[in-house]
């Protein structure tokens, strides 16, 4: 699940990159535009997996204490 969720992350990351320097949205691109219901899926799974990350954090610092 830790992999998946960076692994997505990654992509997502990589999305906002070419919107930020490009003005492009490859996610939307792909599915058919930003409100497209895939396309929301896609967005919220990318989200949740940024959200898993975030646990891998503390997970890490708590792993770090514990030495």
């Amino acid at each position: 699940m830790d992999t998946l969720a960076l692994i997505l992350s990654i992509i997502g990351s990589l999305n906002w990159g070419l919107v930020g320097i490009f003005q492009f949205d490859l996610v939307a691109w792909l599915f058919g535009g930003q409100d497209v219901v895939v396309s929301r899926i896609v967005y919220t799974v990318i989200g949740l997996a940024g959200l898993w990350c975030i646990s891998l954090l503390f997970r890490r610092f708590r792993r770090m204490g514990d030495e």
